[in-house]
């Protein structure tokens, strides 16, 4: 192992309990399954790619430290409009002061807010679609069907989008996942925008709904991946809540339990970083244990959930696994 760098020697000095241990014993037990042989799927929920999270994510997937993503549709495409759109965000500071009337100017602007930042409509939306669209159309036209991901991947490799460019490119986690071809689920990509997009091109008959992939084939993919890659093992890294952690922890009951694969194994290892608290029938806020009686983890699996904001958290462990 390489010496830790400034980043990490400073969280094992003053990281020494409460979320802050926890912060530290995930991380470790993260870097404890990868020297295992073990493989991690990370799953991104929220605005992460909004939030930039690539300028610590990217390096993550380049440097081998990641296997497989589960992610929103907005994180998928966030990510890109990020890359070609960054000098037209406005950021809003004082975003819990706005009125009614200041958000409806923003939308009249074409800001669409996230938290104290704003996506440009004309610069990110309509950019992604010009082009995106020609590439449904092609596969349409032929007849041709694949995941959401795999056509992002195909506009950013074909080097369309390069004219835009506005970040460094080393900071696009999409940009380096599609470099490697890196597996992608994204669980309920319809409600993204560019999903509502294609919707609308289905209703105009321009499009045919089956040209991109379903979830249940997004399932399917990761239970022929999970089995295929799980000899060693498989961690779990979760940032956030909702669907992009819930779908992909359930093939392992799948398998188990409908399949019944009963040689399946558990979930390697298991983190949370979230700021929901433990609270009557809240997903996100559920306690690592509670996965135990669904099937998804096993007694002995390393568990550890973190109750901090996930923008703050992240990058901080992903420095540590970067010997940062």
């Amino acid at each position: 192992m390489n010496t830790k760098g400034p980043i990490s020697q400073f969280i094992e000095k003053h990281y020494l309990h409460f979320n802050a241990a926890a912060l530290v014993d995930a991380a470790k037990g993260y870097e404890d399954q990868l020297n295992s042989g073990a493989k991690m799927l990370v799953s991104l929920a929220g605005a992460m790619s909004t939030a930039e999270l690539g300028k610590s994510f990217a390096e993550m997937i380049r440097q081998d430290k990641v296997q497989i993503i589960s992610c929103t549709g907005a994180n998928l495409e966030e990510d890109i409009m990020n890359l070609v759109a960054h000098s037209h965000y406005k950021r809003v500071p004082n975003y819990r002061d706005l009125t009614p009337k200041e958000e409806w100017d923003l939308l009249e602007k074409g800001l669409n807010r996230v938290t104290d930042t704003c996506i440009p409509e004309e610069e990110a939306f309509r950019r992604l679609q010009e082009h995106i669209f020609k590439i449904w159309k092609e596969a349409d036209d032929k007849g041709g069907r694949y995941l959401p991901h795999e056509f992002m991947y195909e506009m950013l490799l074909s080097g369309v989008l390069e004219q835009y460019y506005e970040i460094d490119l080393k900071d696009s986690w999409m940009y380096a996942a599609a470099e490697k071809n890196l597996p992608i689920v994204v669980p309920g990509w319809e409600d993204s925008t560019m999903g509502n997009i294609f919707a609308s091109y289905v209703l105009k008959g321009e499009l045919k709904a089956s040209t991109v992939k379903s979830g249940i084939e997004y399932m399917t993919f990761l239970a022929d991946w999970y089995t295929e890659n799980s000899k060693n093992g498989i961690g779990f890294f979760q940032i956030g809540g909702g669907i992009a952690g819930d779908f992909p922890i359930c093939v392992v009951p799948m398998l188990y339990q409908d399949m019944e694969r009963t040689g399946t194994p558990f979930w390697s290892y298991f983190c949370q970083i979230s700021d929901s608290t433990t609270s009557y029938g809240s997903y996100s806020g559920a306690v690592p244990n509670e996965k135990i009686t669904w099937g998804k983890l096993d007694i002995e699996t390393p568990k550890y959930i973190i109750e901090s904001d996930a923008t703050i958290v992240a990058p901080l462990i992903f420095a540590y696994l970067l010997d940062l």
